[in-house]
């Protein structure tokens, strides 16, 4: 199924000018700053400007996918629970608004960060010295699209996989670390020796 038929897809707001950080007030807003290179995005460490005439549907919140246009890293992410509060998610971002009967955010952000999806991506991207991929080239994305259900599965055998991969590498370096400790004392305990054999004769 084509990408456009599984969500509705649109650009970013445009400011008309540099965005001024409001204090204490004003729209929170998504920028491409803001997205993590893991493609993480912290809700509390948004910021909120001061912006004029703002449409409803600039507007992005839990069940919204950000995909970021401009870059290196042309990737998707759901936004969870934690951004209950509305906010403004910037050009170049794109917002992909699933169609819960058919797609569920968090199958369609997994499903665009695939190497099918991206190598698409690298097909169509423009700009030499600043990476930009167009709005079009979402619009014309096949993607595979299982049941719901089946959808729920793939996210969460996906995230257990993530999970114990990070947990792999802790492993590692924890034992790393140990064994730096070991050796570290087996090499004090060796000079001590060998200065007590010296002292002694």
């Amino acid at each position: 199924m084509r990408l456009a038929a599984a969500c509705l897809i649109q650009t970013g707001y445009t400011a008309r000018s540099r965005l001024e950080q409001a204090e204490g007030k004003g729209a929170l807003a998504i920028q491409l700053r803001d997205i993590a290179k893991d493609g993480q995005i912290d809700p509390e460490g948004l910021g909120r400007f001061e912006l004029d005439d703002v449409a409803e549907r600039f507007f992005v919140r839990t069940g919204d996918v950000i995909f970021r246009s401009r870059g290196d890293h042309n990737t998707a992410t759901a936004l969870d629970e934690r951004f209950a509060d509305p906010a403004v998610a910037i050009l170049p971002l794109i917002v992909l608004r699933p169609k819960p009967s058919v797609v569920t955010a968090e199958y369609l952000a997994w499903v665009i960060n695939q190497p099918d999806a991206q190598r698409h991506f690298d097909t169509m991207a423009r700009g030499t010295s600043i990476r930009m991929v167009p709005k079009a080239s979402l619009d014309e994305l096949v993607i595979t699209l299982p049941d719901i259900e089946t959808q729920r599965r793939i996210v969460k055998v996906d995230d257990l996989a993530e999970r114990e991969q990070r947990l792999a590498v802790l492993i590692a370096e924890k034992r790393r670390r140990i064994t730096a400790l070991v050796l570290d004392e087996r090499a004090k305990r060796n000079q001590h020796i060998s200065t007590s054999k010296k002292a002694r004769s």
